[in-house]
């Protein structure tokens, strides 16, 4: 009997202090924070790459059909060519990082794309923008979609991390030169920085996500 009523009055004193669930999640270890990063920029800057080097996913797959053929170079055999497959859609991955889960929403940057970016900036934490920095020729372009959905007040308040990819490549430009070319500098007000990376081989990966972690909206 005395059993009982001690078993009864745990039961009332949990329920009074908040509930039984309440004291079972306390019990729980954290689990991981979740994060919406959404990565964008032009078709062939590499944000499917990227993608897949944060997942730890073999890049080879990124393949395309042979009429859309765009070449770069396998980090592994580099005297053979890697076909890279425009992403059509959007690709989802979720990647695991200094204590958080980052939910990596990968879109399609071809032009016919572009209008529907804006579909998914809602609850977004973090924006990464990959340019490619052998395409000088159209380095205007990607600063042009950059500024325009940066206006978008979903995007607001959300930091910005630029990816100065194929850093690998002679021609290349510095991430200091497309920060300069694409005018940077103009983003007063806003928390944002810019990373040289390779996707191919993955350096400078690892530091932009230490920023993205560092620098995740509140």
């Amino acid at each position: 009997m005395g059993a009982i009523l001690l078993c009864c009055a745990i039961i009332y004193i949990t329920i009074g202090g908040g509930g039984l669930l309440s004291l079972l999640r306390k019990l729980r270890p954290n689990p991981e924070k979740e994060a919406r990063i959404l990565l964008l920029g032009l078709d062939n800057a590499g944000k499917t790459t990227i993608l897949k080097q944060l997942a730890s996913e073999d890049i080879t797959t990124v393949r395309m059909k042979k009429k859309q053929k765009r070449f770069c170079f396998s980090p592994k055999i580099r005297s053979e060519p890697l076909q890279v497959t425009p992403t059509a859609g959007f690709n989802i991955k979720s990647v695991a990082a200094d204590g958080f889960k980052l939910n990596v929403w990968d879109i399609g940057g071809q032009w016919k794309i572009r209008p529907y970016w804006k579909n998914y900036f809602a609850n977004t934490d973090v924006l990464i923008y990959v340019i490619d920095c052998t395409d000088r020729a159209r380095l205007p372009e990607a600063g042009s979609e950059l500024f325009e959905m940066l206006m978008d007040n979903r995007l607001k308040q959300v930091p910005l991390l630029v990816f100065a990819n194929k850093q690998d490549m002679p021609d290349a430009m510095t991430a200091s030169e497309v920060a300069e070319r694409m005018n940077l500098v103009q983003l007063q007000g806003r928390t944002w920085e810019i990373k040289a990376c390779t996707a191919v081989n993955g350096t400078g990966l690892k530091e932009g996500m230490d920023w993205v972690c560092q620098n995740m909206k509140k």
